[in-house]
């Protein structure tokens, strides 16, 4: 499905049967492909009312769009997340296709996912329930940095960290034993409790700016420099 709105504001992007529930959970990044050429990609979830897979939105200037679905069977649950750039060669995403995991993927095609390596379990009690990434790796000095969202007892979500191998992204070099942060008392009440939940985060000049979004209904953001962050990592 192509379209080219008139304004972003008058026209509704939920209009085929598998977005009939909404769309969410938009993890944007910018690709840079090997000839230098960068386009705006974002990963979503899909729902139409029954069931939930994974699509992806393109664009080169935010004025063009394209939506497609993915395939393959590492897409037919939430949490996908691309990396900003190829990986030897190949296309490489974050996903959850077992709803638990965090699974390494390459493909030659963008659209088409499937097999994959798992990369991160959970390991703490604040992670016990699943484990999912908080938005696209972020290429540092020191290899790929995550922020991850672990769900423990009682549904409650905390957001973490962890760093993968710059050329093996498969490999966990490091990862926060305890969280970065998690809600208050007084702030896990809200359209769905209990959730700290983020898209997507930046690194500007060494400092971790990340935006996250409190019960589904508001949204802050935290920052930490790297090295803190880092420290912070068994």
């Amino acid at each position: 499905m192509r379209w080219q709105p008139r304004s972003l504001g008058d026209r509704d992007l939920s209009d085929n049967p598998s977005q009939r529930g909404g769309i969410e959970d938009l993890r944007l990044v910018r690709f840079l492909d090997d000839d230098g050429r960068a386009t705006y990609f974002g990963t979503y979830t899909a729902f139409s009312g029954q069931s939930v897979r994974q699509e992806l939105l393109s664009t080169p200037d935010f004025r063009t769009f394209e939506l497609r679905p993915l395939r393959g069977d590492a897409t037919g649950s939430k949490g996908m997340a691309l990396f900003p750039r190829r990986i030897a060669g190949h296309f490489a995403m974050l996903g959850r296709e077992d709803n638990e995991n965090i699974w390494f993927l390459t493909s030659a095609d963008i659209h088409d996912w499937s097999g994959g390596a798992k990369a991160i379990e959970p390991r703490w009690p604040w992670e016990f329930v699943q484990i999912g990434n908080c938005g696209s790796p972020i290429e540092i000095d020191e290899g790929w940095l995550v922020v991850t969202h672990g769900v423990g007892a009682v549904r409650n979500y905390c957001i973490g960290a962890c760093l993968l191998d710059r050329d093996d992204p498969s490999k966990l070099l490091a990862r926060t034993k305890l969280p970065l942060l998690r809600s208050d008392m007084d702030e896990r009440e809200g359209y769905v409790p209990n959730v700290a939940y983020s898209c997507g985060a930046m690194v500007h000049n060494r400092v971790l700016v990340l935006p996250y979004a409190i019960a589904d209904s508001f949204t802050t953001f935290a920052t930490i420099p790297l090295e803190r962050l880092l420290a912070a990592m068994d």
